[in-house]
């Protein structure tokens, strides 16, 4: 018996790899499973858990904690709901790599995400420094996918315009050193500026080289909306001709144009599986997006500088333009359709105080309080935030939801936004929510379906063998929760409220949650595709 080992006596066994739950004791050693025993294993320390679960530490695979998870390394939104892992640098925006040039303005275009905090210590500049800094000092485990935008930016910039052969070259030998420092595979982010001025070719040459590493292609796609079922296309045919493996984003099918269209999408995802093409996606259980506001807006008002785009927000000429495809023509921003500003809501307003009673309404009331069209409250708002104002919509459908969910390829991300005064609850609900709604009250999957989908499933995306399942051998990351109360209290008026029935989290075998409450501890790592430790 190796000191500090840990028993856990009495609980429910649910695995990670869909199979039906037993009654048997888990024995912890050295941040490994030592043995799954229905009885006679001895150690150190005995934790009872009798009538709970324990199964495999949640894996969030889509998250914007990029530098939250640093300024606010407790990371109780994610530990509450039992997560281990999150998988960074999402949407094709992140801060490495990065040069001096880039992070000021990354920083600018991801204050909305991500805050953008004085004093804070911006030590890195490559993947390589960035994922030291994060290794051995986060609460959960990490893992990066190398942003598609930084790379269009070290090499040319915002500018909207197809890449040249050239520059695309030298993407591609930014992407292998981020690939060798520790990425796990591409994010793109084809409705954000700069990657929405990307071509097919252009990606399909990127994850050219993410295929030679054996990672992953990770695209928020090119539209949700008006023409969704051609972004989802656009990413088959970049895993076709690449030879990539295909991780689809947040995947949904919303808007009400989109009614009904579910059944074409899940044909697409069946045909791409008979040819061969290694596919798996995430979802999260929500019928509302958040994203920031500025990137609602046209593409063309987005390019340039920030002085530039700002310029843009107060010129006559340019607001009457943007304004008319806000309302009229449909904004590329906003997957080419118009906005329904009933359905919008303020999540924050940064360095605007005077304005946080707008978030107390949808914009459309705040608009008519001042008597104002709300798209010129729309761009007033971006001016007076200098563009970091992020927003919460409502476009889901939730028979999609339900569906995308049951299939096998499912994994779960939260999407979470962790700053704002009001961010989306599934920053703080997504896995509880899972657990609660969709299994215990509308048996929409069982709990083992369900644990599969948060755990093995999105381990097996990552490569990682030994994480994702309790069995002997693998590393001791799990949670312990009670399956009858388990509950997210997390809502779009009271956002940052902590799950019920999270009873304990383990990472690398370090209790970060104890009896409910978070210990502090800093076990998390930074996890390598196939590593094994």
């Amino acid at each position: 018996m190796s000191s500090g080992s840990i028993l856990f006596t009495g609980g429910t066994v649910v695995d990670g790899l869909g199979n039906a739950p037993v009654r048997a004791d888990v024995l912890v050693e050295a941040g490994h499973i030592a043995a799954v025993s229905p009885s006679g294993l001895t150690a150190e320390r005995t934790v009872a858990i009798d009538g709970m679960v324990i199964a495999p530490g949640f894996i969030d695979m889509h998250t914007h904690s990029d530098l939250q998870i640093l300024c606010n390394p407790d990371h109780t939104s994610k530990l509450s709901q039992g997560v281990t892992t999150e998988v960074l640098g999402q949407d094709g925006l992140s801060y490495a790599p990065v040069d001096d040039a880039t992070l000021l303005e990354l920083r600018r275009q991801l204050k909305g995400w991500n805050d953008d905090p004085p004093g804070f210590d911006w030590n890195w500049r490559s993947v390589a420094e960035y994922l030291k800094r994060l290794d051995g000092s986060t609460a959960v485990n990490t893992a990066y996918l190398v942003p598609h935008g930084n790379l269009r930016l070290l090499v040319m910039g915002n500018e909207p315009r197809f890449a040249t052969a050239g520059e695309i070259a030298q993407m591609q030998q930014l992407l292998r050193t981020a690939m060798e420092e520790g990425g796990v595979g591409l994010s793109t982010g084809l409705t954000y500026v700069p990657a929405m001025y990307s071509n097919t070719e252009e990606l399909v040459a990127l994850c050219e080289v993410v295929a030679e590493y054996d990672g992953f292609y990770c695209p928020h796609h090119r539209n949700y909306g008006a023409d969704a079922l051609g972004g989802y296309r656009e990413c088959f045919e970049i895993a076709r001709r690449s030879g990539v493996a295909l991780h689809l984003a947040h995947t949904h099918l919303s808007f009400e144009a989109n009614r009904g269209k579910l059944p074409e999408l899940l044909r697409m995802f069946d045909d791409a599986i008979a040819e061969g093409i290694d596919f798996s996606f995430d979802s999260y259980p929500y019928l509302a997006a958040m994203t920031t506001l500025h990137s609602q807006l046209p593409g063309w008002a987005q390019a340039g500088t920030s002085a530039q785009q700002m310029a843009r927000l107060r010129d006559p000429e340019d607001r009457a333009r943007i304004i008319a495809e806000l309302n009229v023509t449909g904004s590329d921003g906003h997957q080419g359709l118009t906005l329904d500003w009933s359905g919008f809501y303020v999540a924050g307003t940064p360095g605007a105080p005077e304005l946080e009673w707008v978030m107390q309404m949808s914009i459309a009331e705040a608009a008519a309080k001042l008597d104002v069209p709300p798209a010129e409250l729309c761009l007033d708002l971006l001016v007076a935030t200098d563009r970091a104002a992020p927003c919460v919509f409502f476009i889901g459908i939730e028979e999609h939801v339900r569906t995308l969910m049951q299939r096998d390829e499912h994994t779960v991300g939260s999407d979470g936004i962790l700053v704002g005064d009001r961010p989306h609850p599934r920053s703080w609900g997504t896995f509880p929510r899972m657990l609660q709604t969709y299994v215990r009250e509308e048996n929409v999957l069982s709990l083992e379906q369900c644990v599969r989908h948060m755990t093995s499933a999105a381990a097996d995306r990552l490569r990682l063998a030994d994480r994702g399942r309790i069995v002997p051998g693998a590393r001791a990351d799990l949670v312990v929760f009670d399956r009858d109360n388990v509950a997210a209290n997390a809502s779009y008026d009271a956002p940052r409220q902590a799950a019920t029935g999270i009873r304990h989290v383990l990472v690398n075998g370090v209790f970060a949650v104890e009896d409910g409450r978070v210990t502090g501890s800093r076990a998390g790592r930074v996890l390598r595709l196939g590593e094994r430790a």
